[in-house]
């Protein structure tokens, strides 16, 4: 479905972020994409998504494929209206309006009718927004407004959501209720995901295929049963030793062994 091939991107003529960054994501699939802060993952979502400009990014070198189309050069907006939906870090609602009037304006690129359906679907999914369906979006929680931007994504029907670090301040039972509801758009709507994520542990329990990024580009990917049994990753992405308990803070904090793909 997406493939990016050697991308490279540069902020303000100077800054190279992404190096060579190649990546497949087949149809149908959740992919996960981890990283620590800074590795360039949220970089990678807005090159597919064509948000670099505002921000004075630019692809300078490779390609981004969707569907046989090449959309490194398309606007934000078309590229919208081609499947593809971002669910921005840090929620991003519209706070000043109510519940379901987000949702409305999620399905604004769409085309035909069906909105109110899809509006209970999405309620189905998030019965916790159903309850708060006509308040004001800037005082629900940080778990609703999170549940809500996946919902307003979702009135897109978009072919590919990318969803970008959901679990960030959000407590642990609230992130696992997300990452179940994830999978279960997934399953029952066929959508391809995206998940960009630090939770290493919970992606690696929904993805079907995860890559590892560092400094702008791809070090490691594979299955995800495979990564979990990789040392490099159960010590610096699970936290695990080597035979397979948790690492106390002083082991992590003066851990030795350095990660093989640096080397």
């Amino acid at each position: 479905m997406l493939t990016l091939n050697n991308v490279e991107v540069i902020y303000n003529d100077v800054i190279l972020v992404l190096k060579g960054m190649s990546m497949e994501i087949p149809t149908g699939k959740i992919i996960g994409l981890l990283g620590s802060n800074g590795a360039g993952k949220s970089t990678t979502l807005k090159a597919i998504s064509g948000l670099l400009k505002p921000e004075d990014g630019e692809v300078t070198d490779g390609n981004i494929e969707f569907l046989g189309q090449q959309i490194q050069n398309k606007d934000a907006a078309d590229i919208v209206r081609m499947g593809i939906f971002q669910v921005m870090e840090g929620r991003r609602v519209f706070e000043h309006l109510t519940v379901t009037e987000n949702l409305v304006a999620g399905g604004y690129s769409r085309q035909g009718g069906g909105l109110s359906t899809d509006i209970e679907q999405v309620f189905a999914y998030f019965p916790h927004l159903e309850a708060r369906r006509r308040q004001t979006a800037g005082y629900l929680s940080g778990g609703e407004q999170q549940m809500l931007a996946i919902g307003r994504a979702l009135m897109a029907k978009p072919r590919l959501m990318m969803l970008d670090e959901p679990s960030l301040g959000l407590a642990p039972l609230l992130v696992r209720e997300i990452f179940d509801i994830i999978k279960r758009i997934n399953t029952e709507q066929g959508t391809t995901i995206l998940l960009v994520e630090q939770n290493a542990n919970l992606t690696l329990e929904v993805a079907d295929h995860a890559y590892i990024m560092e400094n702008g580009r791809i070090v490691l990917d594979g299955h995800p049963d495979d990564l979990r049994k990789n040392a490099d990753v159960r010590e610096f992405y699970l936290g695990l030793t080597e035979v397979g308990q948790r690492k106390s803070y002083r082991d992590v904090k003066h851990y030795k062994r350095r990660k093989r793909w640096l080397s």
